[in-house]
């Protein structure tokens, strides 16, 4: 997916087999693996192929493109810019049978792909009151609407928010993934094409599961010196710096 969205999805053409195929095995997947991939890929819907002469070729589908969209969106302006904030929360009650434990995991899944934490079973919390309308769709996709409740509200007085947030997200654990990524790539200078698009495809792999990982809260509920700020200053520059070289190569081994 994350060769798709970095180098498919900008062009209006599609892409052979063996680009695909011999560009991960750069990254060590083997070739059975690799076609797997492309398999279940079109299996659910974002891929399509056709046949010239001996080879195939793959294009995205609408829901594909769509998909990559939205992502690549959600992906590319991560962390570029800091928001303010009014102290207000969306507050989610939602409740899924225990027994219903595929349904649990595809609504934590996706809500916590919207920036919502859980301080408390059926509770989900974000401080992006705009996110309301994503969560509205979230819900009514699974089916969850009836009997869920939403709110928007500032924190009480009762107890600490900073308690709340600590047990909504452990932010620990992102900030020592931030580190290994400022770690991995501050030192990374690629010197040609191929060197390049393989360190673009990394750097934009593992910032990827950032928007997974890092709800961005507001400067007020983090802790001091966080480490998410230079995480994001970097991927953007590098991005930036190695993006033509990367794409030009690209476009090589089309």
């Amino acid at each position: 997916m994350t060769l798709l969205g970095e180098y498919v999805l900008p062009r209006d053409r599609p892409v052979w087999t063996s680009v695909l195929v011999n560009t991960l095995a750069k990254f060590e997947i083997e070739e059975k693996s690799a076609r797997q991939a492309l398999a279940r890929t079109a299996a659910e819907g974002w891929l399509t192929s056709d046949r010239v002469g001996r080879r195939v070729r793959w294009s995205l589908t609408q829901p594909g493109r769509k998909l990559l969209t939205e992502g690549a969106r959600r992906i590319y302006e991560f962390g570029s810019v800091e928001r303010q904030w009014d102290s207000r929360w969306l507050v989610l009650l939602v409740s899924v049978p225990e027994s219903k434990r595929d349904l649990r995991h595809r609504l934590r899944t996706r809500l916590t792909w919207a920036g919502f934490g859980s301080p408390e079973a059926g509770v989900w919390i974000c401080p992006d009151v705009s996110r309301q309308e994503e969560a509205e769709e979230i819900l009514s996709s699974l089916e969850l609407t009836r009997g869920a409740m939403s709110f928007v509200a500032g924190y009480g007085s009762i107890g600490e928010v900073g308690s709340m947030v600590a047990r909504a997200w452990d932010l620990s654990e992102v900030e020592r993934r931030y580190e290994e990524f400022i770690e991995e790539f501050a030192g990374t200078s690629p010197d040609d094409g191929p060197a390049t698009l393989h360190a673009q495809t990394r750097l934009v792999h593992e910032w990827r599961r950032f928007p997974f990982l890092d709800p961005r809260l507001p400067t007020d509920l983090l802790p001091a010196n966080w480490r998410g700020s230079q995480a994001a200053q970097l991927f953007h520059r590098k991005h930036q710096e190695w993006r033509p070289a990367a794409q030009e190569h690209w476009d090589k081994l089309d």
